[in-house]
């Protein structure tokens, strides 16, 4: 198949999505979001949805679809990418992937390892577990059942130690044993574009665009959602900050200026993976 797809991503606040609706709009195109917290409805403030206007102007597939509570992985981000790709190739030509999730966009451009679908059950006896024993069983139980990948997982992201537990539970195998690194070829062309933008001047855009989150009402939204922050859907930047603020664990001044700096934090965290990849790109 030909075709060609372009994909725009870089840290958060950088542009992406007025870039991605810009080249929408010039090409006629349609948009593949790769954020792996706006395909969730009711939280359009703190995953910076695009604008009912901009959503109007122009198509976007995988964005403010699923309900709160469901599950949703890179893999499935993957299959369901690649069919939109596939459809949209044949009646344009072409595409444009934008986010900033790296998981999903690392999935879209090389592939994601064929790790197993976790059931239901086996997801609900973790996460039961975890909240009971807490985070220190999470990194017990999985040092003692895949020591390779404790030694390599960032042991602050709970998420992922967690999925590797599920993994390990559904399977009856180690995590690492499923992760081959194995980089699929694509049937179309991928023009890759990384919006890279000098550290202050992207942390002046955070910093702003925090406060009009505010001004949209993002306490608002958190409050809304507050009675279900034991969803994955909610373990986000924006949100955790301000149910902490509810749980009076912070003011809430102290509680918007740790939204700014966490997410600045995560911004970094972007930018390193970007810097580790083997991806040629643009700088806009």
């Amino acid at each position: 198949m030909k075709g060609k797809v372009t994909v725009i991503t870089g840290p958060t606040a950088s542009g992406k999505s007025a870039l991605a609706i810009e080249m929408a709009l010039q090409k006629n195109l349609e948009i593949i979001s790769a954020d792996s917290r706006q395909i969730y409805k009711g939280i359009p403030i703190v995953t910076a949805m695009p604008s009912a206007d901009e959503l109007a102007a122009v198509k976007h597939h995988l964005i403010d679809i699923l309900p709160l509570d469901a599950y949703y992985s890179a893999a499935l981000f993957e299959e369901q990418a690649l069919e939109i790709t596939r459809r949209q190739i044949e009646e344009r030509g072409e595409v444009i992937v934008c986010g900033g999730s790296m998981l999903y966009i690392d999935a879209f451009c090389k592939g994601i390892d064929d790790i197993p679908t976790v059931s239901e059950s086996i997801r609900t006896e973790v996460l039961e577990e975890f909240n009971e024993k807490g985070n220190e069983w999470a990194l017990s139980e999985l040092k003692s059942l895949d020591p390779e990948y404790y030694a390599a997982v960032d042991r602050n992201n709970l998420k992922r130690v967690i999925h590797a537990l599920e993994i390990i539970r559904q399977s009856g195998r180690t995590f690492t044993s499923f992760r081959r690194g194995v980089c699929k070829k694509r049937e179309f062309e991928i023009d890759f574009r990384y919006i890279d933008l000098p550290r202050d001047v992207l942390f002046n855009r955070i910093n702003r665009r925090v406060d009009l989150m505010v001004e949209q009402g993002l306490i608002e939204e958190a409050e809304r959602v507050y009675p279900l922050r034991h969803l994955n859907s909610l373990n986000t930047v924006g949100l955790k900050e301000l149910f902490a603020w509810k749980e009076g664990e912070m003011s809430l001044p102290v509680a918007i200026e740790r939204i700014k700096k966490n997410t600045r934090v995560y911004a970094k965290k972007q930018m390193t993976w970007h810097a580790r990849r083997d991806f040629s790109f643009i700088k806009d």
